[in-house]
Order: C-alpha cells, then sequence, then structure tokens
C-alpha cells in the first residue's frame, strides 16, 4: 500500500514537473490566499491588542459612580433648589463596606468664569484629591500638582489649554486668577491630555483641556455645597445641593469589577430613595472591542477564503487541462490493468501536491509578517515619515496560531473539493477512446 502511494506520488511529481510554469502559477493562487489569511489576521490581532491596551490605560478595571440630576423630586413638585447626587456619606460606607477596592477618588465640578487680566475663560472647576493626578494619567508639565498639606489653601492647577488662554506669554506659576469672588494662586500646569472616550452612552466624553483643579477641601470651603443660579429678570434664583460629583473607585482585577459594581449599586439604593446617580463600569469598552476583534476577523478571513477559491478554481481549470492533455496516458493506463480508484488517486495526489506546496510556502511566508511587515514600514518612513499615518508607527502584526491552521486547513479542502471533478472525469473515461485520442 505504502510502495504504491509512494509510486503514485513520484508519479504525479514527475507529471507536474513536466509543466512547471503551470504548477507554479497554480501554487501560487493557494500561497497568496494562505499568506492572506494569515497576514490579515495578524494585522487585526495587532490593531485589536493595541487597542484593549489603551482601554486598559483608561482604566478598565475602574468603577465609575456619578451624580445624576433627577427629572422631579420623589413626590412630583417642582423643586427650587434640588437636593441629589452622591454624599460624603456614601463615600465613606462605600469605603468601609466594599474590600475589594483598592483606591478611591472623590471629585466635585463644576463650571465657573476665570478671570485674568481682562481676558475670561469658561473652565471646569474640579475639586479632587492627590490620587487625581495618577488615576486620569495627568502630567505636570510646570510647577507641581495638589498634595496633603495643601489642605483649604486657595491653590490651583491649570489644564493645557486653561494656561494657554489665560497667560499666553507668560509663566503662569505663581501668577493669581479670579474665580468669581475668589483669587487663587497657579501652582502647577499639566500636560496636553487627550479627552477620554464616552463609554456606552453612560457616560459622555471627558475632554481635559479646559479644566482647573484645586484641593476637594478647598472647593467645600470656598465654593460650598450648595449652588444658585439666577433664573430669568428680577429675585428669581434656582439652585442645587451636591456634595459630590463623582467617585471613581479602582481594583485589582477585571474579574472583580463586576462583582463590586452590584455591591455598590445594592449599597447605594439602599441609601438613596431614587435613582439620582449612575454606576458605570468602563469595562464594558473591553466586551466592545473584542466584539469588534470577532467581527473583523470574520470579514478578513471571508476576504482571503475568496483569494483561496480563487485560487482553487485555477487549480481545477488547470487540472481539467491536464486531462485532456493526458488522455491517451489514461487510456494506455486503464488497458494495462489500472483500476479507477487508482486514476483518481494519481489526480488527485497531484492536486494536493500543489495545494499543499502552495499553503505550505504560505504558511512560512506568512510567519514572516513581523519582520517584513516592520522592514517595508522602515523603508517607507525612511523615504517620507508622513506618507504612513501614526497608527501604522505603533502596529505590531500579532500571529494567530488560529489562523495558521485554518489557511492550510482550507488550502488542503480546496485541493480535495476543486480536485475531485478532474480527477474523477480522468477516472470514468472510455478506455479504448481514450487510446484513440491524438
Amino acid at each position: 500500500m505504502n510502495g504504491s502511494f509512494l509510486q503514485t506520488l513520484r508519479l504525479g511529481l514527475k507529471s507536474l514537473l513536466l509543466q512547471k510554469m503551470r504548477s507554479a502559477l497554480a501554487a501560487l493562487g493557494i500561497f497568496i490566499g494562505t499568506t492572506t489569511v494569515i497576514w490579515l489576521v495578524a494585522m487585526g490581532e495587532g490593531v485589536s491588542h493595541d487597542a484593549q491596551q489603551q482601554i486598559m490605560q483608561l482604566g478598565a478595571t475602574n468603577i465609575i459612580v456619578r451624580s445624576v440630576e433627577p427629572q422631579s423630586s420623589a413626590d412630583g413638585t417642582v423643586e427650587r433648589v434640588k437636593t441629589y447626587g452622591l454624599t460624603r456619606a456614601d463615600y465613606s460606607r462605600i469605603l468601609s463596606n466594599v474590600p475589594t477596592i483598592k483606591q478611591a477618588v472623590p471629585i466635585r465640578e463644576l463650571k465657573r468664569e476665570f478671570l485674568v487680566d481682562g481676558r475670561t475663560v469658561d473652565v471646569k472647576l474640579v475639586g479632587c484629591t492627590t490620587e487625581y493626578l495618577e488615576l486620569n494619567r495627568l502630567g505636570i508639565a510646570r510647577g507641581r500638582w495638589i498634595n496633603e498639606h495643601d489642605g483649604r489653601e486657595n491653590v490651583i492647577v491649570l489644564a493645557d489649554q486653561t494656561a494657554r488662554r489665560l497667560f499666553p506669554f507668560e509663566n503662569p506659576i505663581g501668577e493669581k486668577v479670579m474665580v468669581e469672588s475668589d483669587v487663587y494662586t497657579v501652582i502647577g500646569q499639566t500636560k496636553p491630555r487627550a479627552a477620554a472616550a464616552a463609554i456606552g452612552g453612560s457616560l459622555e466624553a471627558r475632554d481635559y483641556a479646559f479644566d482647573a483643579y484645586i484641593p476637594l477641601e478647598t472647593f467645600r470651603h470656598r465654593v460650598g455645597d450648595q449652588i444658585m443660579i439666577r433664573a430669568g429678570e428680577g429675585f428669581n434664583f434656582t439652585g442645587e445641593i451636591v456634595e459630590l460629583t463623582q467617585i471613581t473607585l479602582s481594583v485589582n482585577s477585571l474579574e472583580e469589577v463586576d462583582e463590586t459594581a452590584a455591591i455598590i449599586e445594592a449599597l447605594l439604593k439602599k441609601y438613596h430613595t431614587r435613582e439620582d446617580y449612575a454606576v458605570v463600569v468602563p469595562k464594558e469598552l473591553l466586551r466592545q472591542a473584542e466584539r469588534t476583534r470577532a467581527m473583523f476577523n470574520v470579514l478578513l478571513v471571508v476576504i482571503a477564503g475568496i483569494s483561496l477559491l480563487v485560487g482553487g478554481i485555477g487549480i481545477m481549470n488547470i487540472m481539467l487541462a491536464t486531462v485532456t492533455e493526458r488522455t491517451r496516458e489514461i487510456g494506455i493506463r486503464r488497458a494495462l490493468g489500472a483500476k479507477r480508484s487508482d486514476i483518481i488517486q494519481q489526480f488527485l495526489t497531484e492536486t494536493l501536491v500543489l495545494t499543499g506546496s502552495g499553503g505550505l510556502l504560505g504558511v512560512v511566508f506568512g510567519l514572516m509578517c513581523g519582520p517584513i511587515f516592520r522592514t517595508l514600514r522602515s523603508v517607507v518612513s525612511t523615504l517620507d515619515p508622513e506618507m504612513l499615518p501614526p497608527i501604522v508607527y505603533n502596529l505590531e502584526p500579532r500571529i494567530a496560531l488560529w489562523s495558521v491552521l485554518l489557511s492550510v486547513f482550507i488550502s488542503l479542502g480546496v485541493g480535495l473539493v476543486f480536485g475531485v471533478y478532474p480527477a474523477r472525469r480522468a477516472a470514468y473515461m472510455n478506455p479504448i477512446e481514450a487510446l484513440r485520442h491524438e
């Protein structure tokens, strides 16, 4: 049996080598298809990995609890001064009752008009703690960040664009800023920070460009919990009483996020008679990235599969031409006693050799995706650094084992599927008619 198979294999190889160019072109289609599967999936995996790393850096292990203004009071009456949202008591209860919390950062924020030498800028004033800097991955460009020793001092750190608008020509450190009726001394300026994306419709996008940061205790002492706003003309005012705008909580691992969020939600529900808060889990960004990655991979495999299909059609076409050219040979073999199964085996072997060699070469070339991509990127960037978008310079292809196995399986499957018809056509020829063929 082994000897018969080896003889068939040798005969198949000899037949293919008689038409080297035709055989090479037939294998080329499978080679391109196999390489395409591996390369496209590797690129997709690289992009997906970068996206997930960025999401992790944005805080996938964070739980964000925000104050939400209710539409009306509990009994349906319109309140002139609304009291709602998170309280300092909520903050203490969460810390005391949820052991999985690694870090908790409370903030209070409010829109305010800043004034310096006649220049006014609308700024989001943020009362925060020392940990806010690291939590939001802010960097200090000048001066320093607020610390625990600042207490209730009137010190302020300006965001990059806030500082540029208020102090376009001078160093802001040590300068004074008027915020409503209070004067603050600038102690620092942050580096530019990209805006944070919105999360699942529950949390709006956050732009850090026009912020200003003061100690939370200073905010409570200088601004207070109650904010009054003039409503129309005269002495009509509306207001709100909010102690904390947001509490950002961090846990040690992704596995603890959902359970911790559920505990926090249950705890808040116990002490709040209405839903004046929202618990947001950025982890859903990771889920969305995983779904996008899966759909992207399916699309890439379909595209690459089409190229393999085209290659398979090319192989079938070539094998049909081969059958026509070797009609007399087939007739002689049948006359000498070869069975139909022997003819089928011979032509299927030739087809599998073509697809197998193309597939294996495609795998080898596909595994070289990383070095080839980096070399091409280096050459292009040397010629013109602005030719490629920034994402390409950070992209690193990541070979997925499943894509290698899938491409080999598809290439061999294509060989079998598209080789069966030519093989059967050869096997079921009339031997007498085949011998008469010129």
